[in-house]
């Protein structure tokens, strides 16, 4: 047994490559192998959100606290709130973040194939992707 102790693993503000905003970064866990998990709670400030992106093997969010957005291409921009799961399929086009004026943090687990590769990073969501 692992236990990780809270504050024992630095925090890291997400990078302007593959975010736009203030975004930090908790990481939680990489599960050691054979497993292929990993999970961080991501928290973005109000107006802060990811850029385009997808995943090999698919998403899970739990959102945590406040109320944010996700879209997935060619899909409606959908409300998210606390105490909501969402699934993101694999290779599916997506972003998620804050709403304009609401922080909110969510946990993101995700896997990978084997090669260590869990996220495919796109172009950044446009302020008027954002906010339609």
């Amino acid at each position: 047994m692992e236990i990780k102790r809270n504050g024992s693993q630095p925090s890291s503000k997400g990078p302007a490559e593959y975010f736009t905003g203030a975004v930090r970064i908790d990481p939680l866990f990489q599960a050691p192998d054979p497993a292929h998990v990993t999970t961080s709670c991501v928290t973005f400030e109000p107006g802060a959100r990811t850029a385009w992106h997808k995943h090999p093997l698919g998403q899970t969010l739990i959102v945590v606290s406040g109320c944010g957005w996700t879209q997935c291409e060619d899909g409606p921009k959908e409300e998210i709130r606390a105490g909501d799961v969402i699934w993101c399929p694999p290779g599916h086009k997506h972003w998620h973040g804050a709403t304009s004026t609401t922080a909110m943090s969510h946990i993101a687990i995700q896997e990978h194939a084997g090669d260590g590769k869990v996220v495919e990073w796109l172009e950044h969501v446009s302020d008027e992707d954002y906010q339609g």
